[in-house]
C-alpha cells in the first residue's frame, strides 16, 4: 500500500536526477546520498525517473532499480512518484507494475512518443497503463514528447485512476480552466522552473522540476511567498532562480546540476553520454569561476551553492 496519497504529494518536488558513476553504471550509493541531501534541505517528494533522471539513456532493469533505491531510502518520509514512460505501453505496464511493487505512491507518464499517435491511441495508452496498477497517474504533459491539447486532457481526466498532471507547458491559464473544468481535486503540477511563481499564481498543487535538485532553498522560499501573497518577493526569487537557470543552459543543464549538488556535500555523478560532463579539474574550475562572476555581477546572495565556492 502506498505510504502517502496524491494529495500528499506538494510543495516543492525535485525531478530526481540519477547519479551515475565514472564508468556510466548507476551508483547506488550515491543515489541515496542525494535523496538523503534533498530531504533534508525541506523539499515535498520526489519524482523519480523523469527526463531530468536521464530515464530514456537507461535500460528497464535499471529503472526499475533507480526506483527500489529510492523508495528504499525515502523510508517512508516523503511521497515518491516514478515515472514509468516510454514508447510501447506494454514496457510502460512492466515499469509501473514493478514500480508498484517497489512501494511508490504514484505513477507518471508521458504520452507515448516519436510516432506520431493518434489522440485515441494516446487515450488507450493512458488507459491500459493506469489499469495496470492500483496507482493514481500523473500525466505528464511536456514538449519533449507532443504537448497535449485542453480538450486531450480533459478526456484523459476521465479516465478512472487519472488523478493528476504534469503541466510542463507556458500557457498557465490552462491550469486555472483544468481546476475549473476537471475538478478542485484533480491535482495540477507545474513543470517550468522558471515560470514556477506564474503555476503557483493560477492555481498548481505544487512544482515538479530540475533545479530543484540545486536550489530547492529559493524555490521553496519563492513558494512561501506566493503563499503568503508576498508578489514582490516571489518575483525577487524567480528572478534569481531564472539567472541561475539561464546561465547553466549554456552547458548540459544536468551536468551542471549535478556538479552544483557535489559542491554542497550531495556527490551526485556524472551524466550517460552523450550527455557532457566536467571531468578534469580545468574544467571545474572554469565553472566555479563563472559561477563566481555570475554573483558578483547579478549581486545573489542565500543561494547555498554559490555560497561554498
Amino acid at each position: 500500500m502506498p505510504n502517502f496519497d496524491l494529495k500528499d504529494f506538494k510543495g516543492v518536488i525535485p525531478a530526481l536526477i540519477t547519479p551515475f558513476d565514472e564508468n556510466e553504471r548507476f551508483d547506488e550509493t550515491r543515489m541515496r546520498i542525494c535523496v538523503d541531501f534533498l530531504i533534508g534541505r525541506g523539499v515535498g517528494g520526489l519524482y523519480t525517473t523523469g527526463s531530468t533522471g536521464e530515464t530514456f539513456l537507461m535500460s528497464p532493469d535499471e529503472r526499475a532499480r533507480v526506483v527500489e533505491v529510492v523508495v528504499d531510502q525515502v523510508a517512508g518520509r516523503v511521497p515518491v512518484v516514478a515515472h514509468v514512460g516510454a514508447i510501447g505501453t506494454r514496457l510502460s505496464v512492466d515499469l509501473a507494475q514493478q514500480a508498484q511493487a517497489a512501494g511508490v505512491d504514484a505513477i507518471s507518464s508521458v504520452p507515448p512518443f516519436y510516432w506520431p499517435f493518434t489522440p485515441d491511441q494516446v487515450f488507450n495508452y493512458y488507459t491500459d497503463l493506469t489499469r495496470s496498477t492500483d496507482l493514481p497517474m500523473v500525466v505528464y504533459n511536456i514538449p519533449l514528447a507532443g504537448l497535449l491539447g485542453f480538450d486531450q486532457i480533459k478526456r484523459l481526466a476521465s479516465i478512472p485512476g487519472v488523478k493528476g498532471i504534469k503541466y510542463t507547458a507556458p500557457t498557465h491559464f490552462e491550469i486555472l480552466r483544468i481546476k475549473e473544468e476537471v475538478g478542485k481535486e484533480f491535482r495540477v503540477y507545474s513543470g517550468s522552473d522558471e515560470m514556477a511563481m506564474s503555476g503557483l499564481s493560477f492555481g498548481a498543487d505544487g512544482i515538479i522540476g530540475s533545479f530543484y535538485n540545486m536550489i530547492p532553498e529559493v524555490f521553496i522560499a519563492l513558494m512561501s511567498a506566493v503563499e503568503n501573497g508576498d508578489m514582490g518577493l516571489a518575483k525577487t526569487l524567480q528572478e534569481t532562480a531564472n539567472a541561475i537557470i539561464f546561465f547553466s543552459l549554456n552547458y548540459t543543464p544536468t551536468a551542471v546540476i549535478k556538479k552544483c549538488m557535489t559542491w554542497q556535500g550531495a556527490d551526485a555523478g556524472y551524466c550517460r553520454k552523450p550527455f557532457d560532463n566536467f571531468v578534469t579539474e580545468v574544467e571545474e574550475e572554469s565553472l566555479k569561476t563563472a559561477w563566481r562572476k555570475l554573483k558578483q555581477d547579478r549581486n545573489i546572495n542565500g543561494v547555498a551553492f554559490l555560497d561554498v565556492l
